[in-house]
């Protein structure tokens, strides 16, 4: 009877937590829909949306299988459609499901914001169903479902690498073949700014996120248990959030004189992205000081990425590309091992050996990132192309793409 009660606990936890990260959905796309510019609303927020439809339907049939499935160090290759598939923790198996599927809708819709206002939306919808049924699974394998990162201890709690770096390092590839939106970057390499159309929109956005991490660390417990683990991961989930939104603040204030929302805003949410993979296994101090760089990083990611030419309108590679790989790297430096993680960092008298770990493996996860989903979308922009017209993106993806407005009767058009 009290194990029953006990499974019927940790599943309601779940599930609610599940609820928590679908809804992080909205907050993706209010964030993204902010920082874009009004007549390529429609177009980004439908990619939200059907960013969803499309990874429940692709890690049903496919992804659970490769991401959790017996298999090989490289791949699971049992529970197709689910048939004979087993639960990856003490819960059923469609609660168990539901939770992983919702993560792996956050990291396709990563992408969405960094190949904003000029990328094809059937083109999108190709790319959306293959991270959710084959790239973003087989990354997981490696580490949540027994593969060789496993084997090796790599630790990431809730998926500063499994989901995080997994979209933004996808979305750097993407950016990068689909080339600069028009207007974006003179002759001479200077940026010009592509203003957003609603910071209240972005601002209601990262509410939402920041609100949906509370399912996103601490749901991935998988449990109740005691209740400590949840509010640890609770606790440095928050700071975290804090500290890298008062530094990116700082930062930018410092660089350029003003205290630009905008940069703070990523910042938190690059202190929430940092945190995503150390989450259960550091002190508060800790997630301070790693939300803290988190929100430093953003900045300057946004300001190589200004120097590279590369356009990436929402600063997705930024926050969760840059900030992934330091959350991740961030259990070498600050884990305990008393926390749960297989060796102490270098600052507990760790040495290099869980940092060396770490590396090894967000190294592999972004060499891998980088070259399927390069050959991925180059094989859509063979086929069908992967970026609209020069009229269709003057005009808007919302009327070329959709046929409609995202505000009835405020249709611009621009030579910008």
């Amino acid at each position: 009877m009290e194990n029953t009660i006990s499974i019927g606990l940790d599943t309601v936890w779940v599930l609610i937590s599940a609820f928590f990260v679908f809804f992080m959905q909205a907050g993706f796309g209010m964030v993204e829909a902010g920082f874009i510019r009004a007549k390529n609303t429609c177009n980004i927020l439908t990619k939200n949306f059907l960013d969803f439809c499309m990874a429940s339907l692709g890690f049903f049939m496919f992804g659970y299988a490769i991401m959790f499935g017996a298999g090989n160090w490289f791949m699971g290759f049992k529970g197709w459609f689910l048939s004979g598939a087993e639960s990856g923790a003490n819960i059923p198996l469609y609660a168990f499901w539901l939770f992983q599927a919702a993560f792996c809708g956050a990291a396709a819709t990563i992408v969405a914001g960094g190949m904003a206002e000029r990328m094809k939306f059937q083109a999108y919808l190709i790319y959306s169903f293959i991270i959710s049924a084959l790239i973003y699974p087989i990354v997981g394998h490696w580490i949540w479902g027994g593969g060789w990162l496993a084997d090796l201890n790599f630790a990431d709690f809730a998926g500063s690498t499994v989901v995080h770096t997994v979209g933004g390092f996808a979305a750097l590839i993407g950016t990068v073949i689909l080339g600069p939106r028009i207007g974006k970057y003179n002759k001479d390499g200077s940026a010009n700014v592509i203003a957003g159309h609603s910071i209240p929109l972005a601002s209601l956005g990262v509410f939402i996120l920041w609100f949906g991490w509370f399912g996103f660390n601490p749901g991935s417990t998988l449990g109740v248990g005691d209740g400590s683990l949840i509010a640890r991961v609770a606790i440095n989930t928050n700071l975290a959030a804090a500290t890298g939104g008062i530094l990116a603040m700082a930062t930018v204030w410092r660089l350029f004189g003003k205290p630009d929302l905008s940069m703070a805003m990523n910042g938190a949410l690059a202190g929430l992205v940092a945190i995503t993979a150390p989450c259960a296994f550091v002190d508060p101090w800790a997630a301070i000081v790693i939300g803290g760089v988190g929100g430093m990083l953003v900045i300057f990611g946004v300001l190589l990425l200004d120097r590279l030419r590369i356009d990436d309108p929402v600063g997705a590679v930024p926050v969760h590309g840059l900030n992934g790989i330091w959350g991740t790297l961030a259990i070498g430096l600050f884990g305990k091992k008393a926390l749960g993680v297989a060796s102490n960092g270098l600052f507990y008298g760790g040495g290099f050996k869980q940092l060396g770990i770490q590396a090894l493996g967000v190294s592999a996860v972004v060499l891998f990132v980088i070259v399927s989903m390069g050959l991925v979308f180059k094989l859509i922009d063979r086929f069908i192309g992967l970026r609209v017209s020069r009229d269709e993106e003057l005009k808007g993806l919302d009327i070329g793409e959709h046929g409609m407005e995202s505000y009835s009767g405020f249709q611009v058009f621009t030579t910008q």
